[in-house]
């Protein structure tokens, strides 16, 4: 085995163990108030709704925009984060993972509201983990959800996304290792980081968010009268990194 393979392996192994425990923590900390976000939501955008749900009647562009600010917003975080830790090189990195990951995870609770989703069932919560790990780039499948209560759901998948991330968090931030490139080079791997998270999320939450949608203007309709319904699959635009 090669230093740089050997530094890498020791290094994916320490961002694995940081990323398992960051996302441990946000499953039992980290939570947005759905209350208090619609209300500030409301005032941002001055946005004619009472409830999350009712984000599936609004303007199609609207909640989409207000998706790309949000993400672009933890992207800005996320870079000042990881330029202010990378000033200590490695000795910051495990700290500079666990902060990472609330910021997504506090990113994709944010866009799973805009996109007209809750979490305050069991099923909600495991949809928004789903969502988690869509966001991380892996495919669990549908039969993960329906076979697994939460308590279980959930360490699973975060160990899933911790193994993923370990490696290829590993290999874009060994540089990370050269105090003088350090700050500079953290801020932008943590920028591009939370926009590949966050592009991936979207996507996530506007499948779902589109098939309601859907649904509703079905609902809306005589019973069997779909003849004038145009079934909105509209690609996002943009791939996740």
């Amino acid at each position: 085995m090669s230093m740089s393979s050997g530094r890498q392996s020791w290094l994916a192994r320490r961002i694995e163990t940081a990323v398992r425990a960051g996302l441990s923590s946000a499953y039992k900390n980290v939570r947005i108030d759905p209350a208090k976000y619609l209300v500030h939501l409301r005032r941002a955008y001055d946005l004619p709704i009472a409830s999350f749900r009712e984000m599936h009647t609004l303007p199609l562009p609207l909640v989409e925009h207000m998706a790309g600010q949000t993400i672009a917003a933890s992207m800005k975080f996320a870079m000042a984060e990881g330029a202010g830790f990378g000033m200590g090189g490695i000795l910051t990195l495990v700290p500079d993972v666990g902060v990472l990951t609330t910021i997504a995870v506090r990113m994709i609770q944010r866009l799973s509201l805009i996109y007209g989703f809750e979490y305050s069932t069991e099923d909600e919560m495991a949809e928004l983990w789903l969502a988690a790990a869509s966001a991380a780039g892996l495919d669990l499948g549908r039969e993960v959800f329906e076979k697994e209560v939460l308590e279980r759901l959930v360490p699973r998948i975060i160990e899933s996304i911790a193994v993923k991330a370990g490696s290829e968090v590993a290999e874009k931030w060994a540089a990370r290792l050269v105090p003088v490139l350090s700050s500079v080079l953290g801020g932008a791997l943590n920028y591009y980081f939370i926009r590949g998270w966050g592009r991936r999320a979207q996507r996530h939450f506007r499948e779902r968010h589109l098939l309601m949608r859907n649904h509703l203007k079905l609902s809306l309709l005589p019973e069997g009268d779909y003849r004038d319904v145009e079934i909105v699959r509209q690609p996002l635009t943009g791939e996740a990194d």
